[in-house]
């Protein structure tokens, strides 16, 4: 799942990987991240999949934008909730 867009990674708790990636610049001169989370284990299964992404946001600053991110990135409760929401939001494919 780690591409050159990747600027924060880490596994999870139970298998899988949560990640801060980068998204080109926009056309108004402002930065983009979102965070992305692979719940599966099996590289195999992985393949063609998009993880979901779960948060998303954008600013100023690569620095800003990357900050806000990492809170939900590097907390195993804040992931979760993450996860939650965007199941609730009706955007899972089970």
């Amino acid at each position: 799942m780690t591409s050159d867009k990747t600027i924060y990674s880490r596994s999870l708790p139970g298998g899988g990987v949560v990640q801060v990636e980068l998204d080109p610049q926009s056309q108004t001169g402002a930065h983009r991240a979102f965070v992305a989370v692979e719940r599966r284990t099996d590289p195999a299964r992985r393949e063609g999949h998009e993880p979901p992404v779960v948060a998303s946001a954008e600013g100023d600053t690569r620095q800003g934008v990357f900050a806000q991110l990492l809170e939900i990135a590097t907390d195993n409760v804040a992931v979760a909730r993450a996860l939650l929401r965007w199941q609730s939001d009706g955007r899972a494919r089970f």
